[in-house]
């Protein structure tokens, strides 16, 4: 469950699509993917939830609404079933943060908070989430078996 103690009670939720040249469009009404991607039809969208390092991006069904509160990509048809490398996952979360700064939405209320760790051993970071997600897994924080529960965080925090 997220909190937000510093959205005002008339906040709308919105869900948010951050297009390829960083603008951000946003839905307060049911809209299905179907729709979006006829006005860009060189895209496929992703849920932000789904992705992941040096893991596939899939593309959101055409038929499946963008859900209020939850923020979507719109990536080139190249991007589509490619493992996401760590920096093109950090080139993303800049421009998300931009399109958000840019809108004046003070204030983005996520259902899972995600931040970059390294287990020993390991070169590059992972993502770990706390909370459920959208989809209600919990995945079990983010480790896979067998590996330990010691990890460094890499921020120690996060301007807002």
């Amino acid at each position: 469950m997220g909190i937000c103690s510093s959205c005002e009670s008339t906040h709308v939720a919105t869900a948010k699509l951050v297009l390829q040249d960083g603008r951000l469009q946003e839905y307060s009404y049911p809209v299905k993917a179907s729709y979006v991607l006829q006005k860009n039809p060189s895209c496929f969208i992703c849920n932000s939830d789904e992705m992941d390092f040096d893991d596939v991006v899939s593309a959101i069904s055409e038929d499946e609404e963008l859900q209020p509160g939850q923020l979507y990509f719109a990536l080139p048809l190249n991007r589509l079933k490619r493992p996401l490398q760590p920096e093109e996952m950090a080139a993303l979360a800049v421009k998300a943060s931009a399109a958000l700064m840019k809108s004046g939405d003070k204030c983005v209320c996520r259902k899972k908070s995600v931040f970059p760790v390294a287990l020993p051993g390991e070169k590059s970071p992972r993502k770990m989430a706390s909370g459920g997600g959208a989809r209600g897994g919990g995945g079990g924080g983010g480790t896979r078996k067998g590996t330990t529960s010691k990890f460094t965080g890499l921020l120690s925090a996060i301007p807002e």
